[in-house]
């Protein structure tokens, strides 16, 4: 003999007792929501600063902090940075093993977006990067913009002197096209734009590193006359910079180039080497908020259970009725199992749904002030999340089940 459809009675129940069911799944999908939140960002996190940092294999900087070299060149999270002597550049370019040794120069502006100088081979990344339009530059005067420049093709720039604009160069800048406090002498023309890259540099204007020595009242690296930009450069005449960016020929060449440029005088550093450090930090921040996650979980699964056994003595009265209109324990176990474990996914796959979008939603708002994507995506640890309340809500759904099923009809009447 097969068990009536206890679903019918099951949907009664959930109109009568509206308030209780929205609470009851609202709770548990804020606690699921939190988890996944918390887990889906932490990830976003480490997978978008690892994947900023994919342009940089070896950073070459003065003596000092690592993990200022790295927000100021990876992220352009522009901060003084001790300048390197021009001799380690001198040397960075004719040692073996380099296939580039571009100089990252900072300190102006264009409408916010940083100017830095550099050399057309960091420009194009060695050549695995070609401009999605125009060229790279050649000559002074010349700028490539990134993806997101708000600057077309054949405009000039008139950079401002600093690290920032303030509120006010913004104004006058749009009004005049440059600023009018800070104006420089030199103007770029735009011959080019690079492709976008997901990351802080799609907001950089590249120029000759030339440029900015000359701005700043520097040699050009060159001996007098030459006009050309970029290596070779001059013997003695090569300014101090911010970085150095090396592009190793060979992972072995990596770390005979960190090894040699770790000298008094300089320090060579694995971007991956810095960012493990703050992962190991987010690592245990993650932990923490898990934790505070799972005992929310703990709470409001308790909290959820106390709810619906009171609700469940309260309506004993019906249950021992329909015994005794001739429905079996088992038909009555089976609508209070179905009442709770229905709720509890419900919460759960809102839960993640919430969290998910949560995660989004943030995602976005901080990669416009991190400057690089933040991938925000669902993986394990959330499902295994998600799956684990569910399959506690099932087994939890058992308790007002068999309490239910074991009830005598005549205590349940008396009620």
């Amino acid at each position: 003999m097969t068990l009536p459809n206890p679903l019918p009675v099951v949907l009664a129940d959930y109109r009568r007792n509206r308030l209780l069911a929205a609470v009851t799944v609202l709770l548990v999908a804020l606690a699921v929501a939190v988890g996944v939140a918390v887990i889906s960002q932490e990830r976003a996190l480490r997978q978008g600063s690892a994947r900023a940092a994919d342009d940089f294999d070896l950073l070459v900087g003065a003596p000092g902090s690592p993990t200022q070299l790295v927000l100021s060149t990876v992220y352009l999270q522009l901060q003084a940075l001790p300048l390197l002597d021009g001799a380690v550049l001198e040397k960075a370019a004719s040692t073996p093993g380099v296939a580039y040794a571009a100089p990252i120069a900072f300190g102006d502006h264009w409408r916010g977006y940083p100017v830095v100088g550099t050399i057309a081979a960091f420009a194009s990344r060695g050549g695995a990067l070609v401009p999605a339009e125009g060229r790279l530059f050649a000559g002074r005067g010349e700028a490539v913009v990134g993806a997101a420049v708000q600057a077309p093709l054949g405009a000039t720039l008139r950079p401002s002197h600093g690290l920032h604009a303030s509120d006010d160069d913004e104004d006058d800048e749009h009004e005049s096209g440059h600023d009018a406090h800070h104006a420089q002498d030199l103007a770029y023309t735009v011959v080019g734009r690079l492709p976008p890259r997901h990351n802080a540099w799609d907001r950089a204007i590249l120029v000759p590193v030339e440029d900015v020595w000359a701005l700043h009242g520097l040699a050009s690296g060159h001996a007098d006359g030459d006009t050309h930009v970029g290596p070779p450069w001059a013997p003695g005449r090569v300014p101090g910079v911010p970085a150095l960016a090396l592009k190793p020929a060979s992972v072995a060449a990596a770390y005979t180039l960190r090894g040699q440029f770790r000298t008094p005088q300089s320090t060579a550093l694995f971007p991956a080497e810095v960012l493990n450090e703050l992962y190991v930090l987010l690592g245990n921040v993650r932990d923490l908020m898990a934790l505070l996650a799972l005992a929310t979980q703990v709470l409001v699964v308790a909290a959820v259970l106390v709810v619906l056994l009171v609700g469940f003595l309260a309506r004993r009265r019906q249950f021992a009725l329909l015994r005794a209109i001739g429905a079996g324990r088992g038909y009555v176990f089976a609508v209070v199992w179905t009442e709770v474990a229905v709720l509890i996914l419900a919460g759960a796959l809102l839960g993640a749904a919430l969290g998910y979008g949560g995660s989004v939603l943030l995602s976005a708002w901080l990669a416009g002030r991190a400057g690089f994507a933040l991938p925000a995506t669902l993986g394990a640890a959330e499902l295994q999340l998600v799956a684990g309340l569910i399959v506690a809500g099932l087994l939890i759904a058992v308790l007002p089940a068999a309490l239910a099923f074991r009830r005598p009809i005549a205590a349940g009447l008396r009620a």
